[in-house]
């Protein structure tokens, strides 16, 4: 089950908030969500679930023998076991074919080349686990010794399948006790509708775009340039979409998740957009990963290479987007070598122009998990492709989506936020803004529904997640 179904949105959230507001105390609305939870999961993965559950078993249990055995060694035994196991199920299901057709490919061997169907999620719950028992183990969070609150905050259905990762000391205290008043409601729904129409329509709109774009045999040079924006913007108003949706459920139930995308185009560097996007992502390899001993020591170039690496391998079971991550992670290293200092005297146009040059060939990198079509894509990139300038077909496809295009990239600008900004101080205008909103977002609601009645491009992307 995803968010973007009419199923979803007019009987299943409305049944759940329906048993949720009748349920009295804490631990009734808890023990609604775990069951909305499994069952939303279960909708979809009837057999995997299962394998959710044993996953919050075994790190629950991780953190007890953590949490009893301090400085004895069995919680350093404990913590380095659950990591392994979640690597390991994680490696299994997720990357166990790609490693062996490579095995064979590079060994000449012929091994079975297993085909697993991929849990959905597997990555973000996976991650959430992981954070969870190395944070016991730094003593940074309490174990939680109940494995119902443990089995809630593993499988709380509003970011279970498209995050954001949600680490378990932004909600420890929200597991015990929280509340919800009407601002909250109103602003979770609302917060919900933007999301959903972000993917309805605008982010499947333009998934049509790109393909024309970017799919054919044959790939023009602008043709590569404006797919690869338009691919971008796709993947921003998906998953930004996503995450809004997310945060927007978690805030009708009384949880506050952190943000997960801050307008990540608005970026003047590399550095700075991953400062924007995919923010717990990127914060999670940066706390876990980043400053890991390497060789027995602490090397900074070493464990940059390492979080790349792992943040392409995170996105798919294919070398594009292992390019992807050492892609980005070069950038990143450069930019460190210029130093910030350096890098803010240079002109703002030009490292708007820079970063954002480097931001769409990265998404071209993404998009390609054919590395044949990727090497295409790059002789596009500089008139090589074989298709000329531009195509026939490319220039329909541009002004026949042109206001979509304008639309998509105007949305990028914090519009909301500032429009926030200079209402709040007026109380008048705050009601008026209010009002707006409501109505905005009744009227959103009405045409996402419309559009989804019919939909022929509705995608979840967050299969391969």
């Amino acid at each position: 089950m995803v968010f973007s179904r009419l199923f979803f949105i007019y009987f299943f959230l409305p049944l759940c908030l329906l048993a949720y507001s009748l349920a009295r105390g804490i631990d009734r609305k808890n023990t609604v969500l775990i069951i909305f939870s499994l069952v939303f999961y279960a909708w979809g993965e009837p057999v995997y679930v299962l394998l959710m559950i044993l996953s919050a078993a075994v790190n629950y249990a991780a953190a007890l023998v953590i949490h009893h055995s301090r400085g004895n060694g069995r919680d350093r035994s404990a913590v380095a076991a659950a990591v392994i196991f979640d690597l390991l199920m994680l490696g299994v299901f997720k990357y166990s074919g790609f490693i062996a057709e490579n095995i064979n490919l590079l060994l000449h061997t012929s091994l079975n080349v297993p085909h697993i169907r991929l849990p959905i999620g597997i990555s973000f719950y996976t991650f959430q686990t992981i954070s969870y028992v190395i944070d016991v183990y730094w003593e940074k969070v309490d174990a939680q010794f109940s494995f119902k609150k443990f089995l809630l905050y593993v499988c709380l259905f509003p970011q279970l399948i498209a995050g954001p990762i949600v680490r378990y000391s932004d909600i420890e205290a929200e597991i015990n006790e929280r509340s919800a008043d009407l601002s909250d409601i109103s602003y979770g729904l609302n917060r919900f509708v933007l999301g959903l129409a972000k993917k309805v329509l605008i982010a499947n709109q333009l998934s049509i775009v790109a393909d024309n774009l970017l799919g054919g045999s044959g790939i023009s040079l602008m043709g590569a340039w404006l797919g690869a924006a338009v691919y971008g913007l796709q993947i921003y108003f998906d998953f930004s979409g996503y995450s809004d949706m997310a945060i927007g459920m978690g805030r009708v139930f009384g949880f506050h998740f952190n943000e997960n995308f801050r307008h990540p185009f608005v970026c003047k560097d590399i550095t700075e957009f991953w400062q924007r996007w995919h923010i717990s992502l990127s914060t999670f390899f940066r706390d876990y990963l980043l400053y890991i001993p390497i060789f027995g020591k602490r090397r900074k170039y070493g464990g940059l290479f390492l979080v790349w690496l792992c943040t392409g391998i995170w996105h798919g079971a294919s070398w594009n987007y292992i390019i992807w991550g050492l892609y980005y992670g070069l950038f990143v290293f450069m930019e460190m070598q210029i130093g910030k200092k350096r890098m803010k005297s240079i002109s703002t146009p030009i490292r708007h122009i820079y970063s954002k040059l480097v931001i769409i060939i990265g998404f071209g990198i993404f998009y390609f998990e054919d590395l044949g079509k990727l090497g295409r894509f790059f002789k596009a990139l500089i008139g090589l492709g074989g298709s000329g300038v531009i195509s026939a077909s490319d220039k329909l496809t541009f002004f026949n989506n042109v206001w979509l295009i304008i639309a998509a990239v105007a949305l990028t600008f914090p519009i909301i936020s500032t429009v926030k900004k200079y209402t709040e101080k007026n109380e008048i205008a705050v009601y008026v803004t209010s009002g707006v909103t409501v109505f905005l977002s009744a009227a959103l609601l009405v045409l996402t529904s419309i559009m989804l009645v019919d939909a022929t491009t509705n995608p979840f992307l967050y299969f391969r997640f």
